[in-house]
């Protein structure tokens, strides 16, 4: 399937659901003053080419998590992409990037306790071959955690 670019409905399906992504087709349809099956159509394009993703954010503290934070992952370059092959399998690291600057790789994590994050730390993730260095940095408290910035496009 070849990949399109979005268009000023599909920007602006997605600035609505990222203010309420509990919105009904049919509420975005008479908002945009188009058809149910377009939206649903769209939607389903902007999930399958990774455009989009419809979860519940939530946060983390409140659900019983301890910690939370970044690692600043370094990584061998020639081993980078097996580096990468395995942290993707760490269910703890929800957001992974490639970086420049100082960190090859930058991860976010959440785990239950401390137990959790030296288990991932020094258990596992220092122990896949290809890393150099983890620095680490604790979340503390969220203070905004928005995402209903747009489309490039608006």
């Amino acid at each position: 399937m070849k990949k399109r670019d979005i268009d000023g409905i599909d920007s602006r399906i997605i600035g609505l659901l990222q203010k309420n992504g509990r919105l009904s087709n049919i509420e975005i349809a008479k908002k945009l003053k188009i058809s149910e099956a377009t939206v649903r159509a769209r939607i389903k394009r902007l999930i399958d080419e990774e455009y989009v993703q419809i979860v519940a954010v939530s946060n983390p503290f409140k659900l019983g998590f301890e910690m939370t934070g970044d690692l600043y992952i370094h990584a061998e370059m020639k081993k980078l992409g097996s580096v990468v092959a395995e942290l993707k399998k760490m269910k703890e690291l929800w957001y992974i990037t490639m970086m420049t600057g100082e960190a090859t790789i930058n991860a976010e994590f959440i785990v239950k306790n401390r137990d959790g994050f030296n288990d991932l730390v020094y258990g596992r993730i220092s122990k896949i071959d290809g890393v150099v260095r983890i620095g680490t940095s604790l979340n503390m408290q969220y203070i905004k955690r928005r995402y209903d910035y747009g489309t490039a496009g608006d």
